[in-house]
């Protein structure tokens, strides 16, 4: 007798019947939206959207202080030093070095673990230091101070929505 048996019944050994059908696991699963690494970047569900905005137009920038002058990264909407709403998008360098890196080389996200190994670090741009991605270049490629550049890439996923994010590779 088969294990998976569509709609049959099974007799046990005391006569009675117990239903028994096949289920089909999927070969390939949809990266569900709850796991998506990447924010939704329109008005509605960002109020940094300006951020992506100037990102897809080339433009890597972040927010500053009108009153007290705090350069902060990721873009807020608030001053974490002295709490001002008062804030501006200013243009950030598309160049700088690796502060620091590491090589990811296990499994990453579900949905993502066809991607390693990769390597992450710390980018230092002058004016702020910053954790990415760095594609295109292996651990062993890389060194503490080695030049990097902004690339922008697009996310294909899980949404209607054209997304974009930032990422660096070497000089």
């Amino acid at each position: 007798m088969s294990d998976h048996q569509s709609n049959d019944e099974t007799v046990l050994p005391d006569g009675g019947d117990v239903p028994r059908e096949t289920v089909s696991i999927p070969t390939e699963i949809e990266l569900p939206r709850l796991l998506d690494f990447y924010e939704l970047q329109d008005p509605e569900h960002t109020q940094i959207h300006e951020f992506y905005e100037n990102l897809r137009d080339g433009r890597f920038t972040t927010t500053e202080c009108r009153e007290c002058g705090e350069l902060h990264f990721p873009p807020r909407i608030v001053c974490p030093e002295c709490t001002s709403d008062d804030l501006e998008y200013v243009d950030l360098p598309h160049e700088g070095e690796m502060y620091s890196f590491t090589e990811v080389r296990g499994t990453s996200a579900i949905g993502m673990n066809g991607d390693t190994p990769f390597v992450a670090g710390v980018v230092d741009l002058g004016p702020i230091r910053l954790s990415a991605r760095v594609d295109d270049a292996s651990y062993e490629d890389l060194e503490i101070g080695s030049a990097v550049r902004l690339k922008i890439v697009e996310i294909d996923g899980p949404t209607d929505q054209d997304r974009v994010f930032y990422r660096f590779t070497p000089v």
